[in-house]
């Protein structure tokens, strides 16, 4: 059951830096043929590039305010993903300074599995001015039990 008391919760501040090879290497897995993200010392991040920021999230100690969802591994799954850009993409070179927490957590009757609960997590992603780049909106849902079968 998903914990509303998480509602509001801030991770710890964590910074994301924007590397050529790795905008490549995800160019490649994404197969993107665009040359902007392959040409230059400063290559622009492709715009799905920002979902590798779960892994300078997990490096840093309570930045991750997720675990306080307490969504069920059995019965939870990652249903929707959105990236927000306030203006261009980020390019090589670029430190993002960012902050996720959790911006809304509710429900909806589903057909199969009882009542959805969703939840929320927001990533603000903003440059050394502090101004907004980019917004990470990742959406989770847990069934309130299992799909009966066959149905």
């Amino acid at each position: 059951m998903v914990d509303k008391t998480a509602l509001g919760a801030v991770g710890v501040p964590f910074e994301m830096d924007v590397e050529r090879g790795k905008i490549r290497e995800f160019a490649k897995a994404v197969r993107s043929g665009h040359p902007d993200h392959w040409e230059g010392d400063h290559p622009v991040a492709p715009p799905t590039f920002l979902t590798s920021m779960f892994f300078w999230e997990e490096a840093v100690p309570g930045a991750d305010p997720w675990e306080k969802v307490r969504m069920s591994q059995e019965r939870g799954m990652h249903a929707e993903q959105e990236f927000i850009f306030h203006g261009a993409p980020p390019r090589a070179g670029a430190r993002l300074f960012c902050t996720s927490r959790i911006d809304s957590i509710y429900e909806k009757q589903g057909r199969r599995g009882g009542t959805l609960e969703f939840a929320v997590k927001v990533t603000e992603f903003r440059d050394a001015d502090g101004t907004l780049v980019a917004e990470a909106r990742m959406t989770g849902v847990e069934t309130s039990k299992p799909p009966e079968e066959g149905s």
